[in-house]
């Protein structure tokens, strides 16, 4: 099953997804310039083989909700999240507000 919902963090509406694979959970909230998602995020691959993409985004292990990828530090986060001031340990939710 897949679920998408508007969320409202703090007034700015992100997407929501949540996709029920066997034995797991895929989670991602996302706005048009980056994304907080679940273990299933290759950041080394973002950061090496598709560094010419640029994409802004941040890993969070051990969650099985979006409330709690939201409430997770980031294990990992791109170089270009990183330019925006989200580092490793930075709070889901706080990390999407950086990418207004």
């Amino acid at each position: 099953m897949i679920d998408l919902k508007p969320i409202d963090i703090d007034g700015h509406i992100f997407l929501s997804v949540s996709v029920q694979l066997p034995k797991t959970n895929l989670l991602v909230v996302t706005n048009d310039k980056g994304y907080i998602m679940c273990g299933a995020l290759d950041i080394g691959l973002l950061n090496e083989k598709l560094k010419d993409r640029k994409v802004i985004a941040g890993r969070a292990v051990g969650v099985k909700t979006i409330e709690q990828l939201l409430n997770a530090p980031l294990e990992s986060v791109t170089y270009e999240a990183e330019e925006l001031g989200i580092h490793k340990g930075t709070i889901g939710r706080e990390a999407l507000l950086k990418m207004l």
